[in-house]
């Protein structure tokens, strides 16, 4: 990592926090894959020392603010109803009006040449549950971690229609892009 010791504050002015849903079932070709983003979030990076090993990272993602940025697959586009359709069922499956807010705290940094890993405890909804991001370096300080995260494992029944034929697949991939010089230091 190219920044030297100290606190950096991240979120939506210098990266993204995507969210990748896909489907099954014997009707998923009416469904869409979907592209979400978080738009409400922020992240605390601190380095104690000049190496990644001695990082820690706390964030936080307002789940309210979670909207349909694409659907792949389908039968038809997606039109700006099913955007809203979408964004509703979701705000109702993750219980938002009683847990706004999706907290993630890591417990370890791994690093090994071009990236390396973030382990910790991601709480959401109702449940807390460990979760691993494998983070690639893409240079000049920008950074990308990948996660996949069960729902079930935060007690969140996956979404399906049309009597179970339609439904989405239990894991759900979380990506986080940024932006390190852009960050904020404290």
């Amino acid at each position: 990592m190219a920044l030297s010791a100290g606190q950096f504050r991240i979120g939506p002015s210098s990266g993204r926090m995507l969210v990748r849903t896909r489907r099954q079932g014997v009707a998923s070709k009416v469904g869409h894959d979907l592209l979400l983003e978080v738009d409400d979030w922020s992240a605390q990076v601190v380095l104690t020392t000049d190496t990644p090993a001695g990082a820690s990272l706390t964030a936080r993602a307002e789940l309210g603010s979670l909207h349909v940025r694409e659907g792949t697959g389908g039968v038809k586009p997606l039109t700006d109803k099913d955007r809203g359709e979408i964004e509703s069922n979701a705000r109702q499956i993750l219980d938002v009006d009683r847990n706004p807010m999706a907290t993630f705290e890591s417990t370890q940094v791994t690093p090994t040449d071009g990236g390396g890993t973030i382990s910790g405890t991601l709480a959401l909804r109702n449940g807390s549950a460990p979760v691993e991001f494998q983070v690639s370096d893409l240079g000049a300080d920008r950074y990308r971690a990948v996660g996949t995260l069960l729902q079930s494992a935060y007690g969140i029944k996956p979404y399906s229609a049309f009597l179970g034929a339609l439904k989405l697949r239990d894991e759900v991939e979380v990506e986080i892009e940024v932006d390190l010089s852009t960050a904020e230091r404290m």
